[in-house]
């Protein structure tokens, strides 16, 4: 029917229109406005938050890069206050542990690793500090609580290579260099599948155990051998 009207008699039907809704097209325009605004305002905000929770984190790093314990848990513990969302808290808590590690306070370390392998949001985050954490139980005398701690992680995905690695470290604790072997032979296939470069320790560890592992067949066979005679 539209097409039958004169552009005068469409122009009056158009503003007749507009008098009689165009409060909410105002309203509705303003709002809109008001939405993206406020969106504008939340992402600078996130990203004003993101840069300062990632100084504060580069000043924990340089703090314990220089030995300087006391001031880098202050600047911790104010980022954990401050920016409790940010998974640069985690980040720290990781940089905490590595500090712990190395001045020998493996009881600290393995407290701030287990809460960021517990607590994190960042499933890739939460997983490193599971292998670490693992790592130091080993170095506590604990391989068994380490191997309860890997045995936690359901997909090590690109992980595989560290997680078997770790776990044939375990086991090496314990005694078992048969566990240890088989577990060190999956590090370096998944190293390998992955593309990455061969890694010259792991491949020490494999051809320790190979040779002792061929030694012990040899010195099995020699007293069969003799005794058939």
């Amino acid at each position: 029917m539209d097409n039958y009207l004169s552009e005068k008699e469409q122009w009056e039907m158009i503003k007749a229109w507009i008098r009689a809704n165009g409060l909410w097209i105002v309203a509705g325009v303003a709002l809109g406005a008001a939405g993206v605004a406020g969106l504008n305002w939340y992402r600078a905000r996130v990203d004003d938050r993101g840069m300062q929770a990632n100084a504060k984190y580069g000043e924990i790093l340089d703090a314990f890069d220089k030995g300087d314990r006391t001031h880098g848990l202050v600047l911790l513990g104010e980022l954990e206050r401050d920016y409790g969302s940010s998974p640069y808290v985690d980040q720290g808590k990781l940089a905490a542990a590595r500090f712990y590690v190395e001045a020998g306070e493996l009881d600290k370390a393995a407290t701030e690793l287990q809460t960021v392998a517990d607590h994190s949001r960042d499933s890739e985050l939460a997983l490193v500090a599971r292998t670490r954490l693992a790592r130091v139980e080993i170095a506590q005398g604990k391989p068994d609580v380490a191997l309860s701690t890997l045995n936690m992680i359901r997909q090590p995905g690109a992980f595989a290579s560290s997680y078997h690695e770790i776990r044939g470290d375990a086991y090496f604790a314990k005694g078992d260099k048969a566990g240890a072997l088989k577990e060190y032979l999956l590090a370096r296939t998944a190293n390998l599948g992955g593309g990455t470069a061969p890694d010259a320790q792991l491949d020490l560890k494999i051809a320790d155990l190979s040779a002792d592992s061929t030694r012990v067949a040899a010195g099995t066979a020699a007293p069969a051998a003799a005794a058939s005679k």
